[in-house]
């Protein structure tokens, strides 16, 4: 499998936008290792639905925010599998709060997931791809990182970290033949937006030109061309997919 299938490793691939991005992945042919870090039902879940579409995918448990455990799982799949192709760093989590109310173990935790969980990855990848002097790593940051929001502080704060990270290490890894890019999503109709409230969904809609919340597979797409040859000539940009609402 390893010289006959192209191999792609979604982080926080179990569900929501993760889970349609490893969905369209295989799809599009890639082997998809589908990311989980506690919750295996979901991740099985994924997997199933992509072996009932024709797809190939295993579920891989990976704590990201633990340097060693990255080191070690990732060594040992690439070892046994050989190189990926594709990275995509989605996982993430949010822990909002007014900056005066916010507890350090919160903000260590989205720091520790959101960017250094990315880094991390980004690592333990890098030198595989290279060796095959081709590859793609693509950040899934957010609209917050770029434009800032009330209460989310620390989110935003390691989602700009992201954009940050990618600039330099696609510098870095140009002259392999690795490219690097950051999708920032806007709002997106998933668990998380989920649970807003009517109000806060009315004013959001308010704020964005194209007047609707955008889906899940808008990213999948997005990530798609960006994991293709397609893209080949495309590496550390920022592609928003927010609607109009940052621009």
């Amino acid at each position: 499998m390893a010289e006959q299938i192209r191999k792609a490793l979604v982080t926080g691939g179990s569900r929501g936008i993760g889970a349609e991005i490893s969905k369209r992945l295989a799809k599009d042919g890639f082997f998809v290792f589908v990311n989980y870090t506690s919750n295996k039902e979901k991740a099985i879940e994924v997997v199933d639905d992509i072996s009932k579409s024709g797809g190939q995918a295993q579920a891989i448990q990976l704590d990201v925010s633990d340097f060693q455990a990255v080191e070690e799982v990732l060594g040992k799949l690439q070892k046994e599998m050989g190189p990926l192709d594709v990275l995509v760093n989605n996982a993430g989590i949010t822990r909002d709060s007014l900056l005066i109310r916010m507890k350090p173990e919160d903000l260590d935790a989205t720091l520790d997931i959101d960017l250094k969980g990315a880094i991390y990855c980004t690592k333990a990848v890098a030198k595989s791809m290279m060796k095959t002097r081709k590859g793609s790593i693509i950040q899934i940051s957010s609209v917050v990182g770029e434009m800032g929001n009330p209460g989310q502080s620390a989110y935003a704060a390691a989602k700009a970290g992201l954009i940050g990270f990618t600039k330099s290490v696609a510098k870095e890894f140009a002259s392999r033949g690795l490219r690097v890019n950051t999708v920032t999503p806007g709002y997106i109709q998933t668990d998380m937006t989920g649970a807003l409230t009517e109000d806060q969904k009315e004013a959001i809609l308010r704020s964005i030109p194209l007047g609707t919340l955008g889906e899940p597979q808008d990213i999948a797409s997005l990530v798609s061309f960006l994991a293709s040859d397609e893209s080949r000539y495309i590496t550390g940009q920022t592609i928003g997919v927010n609607g109009g609402m940052y621009m």
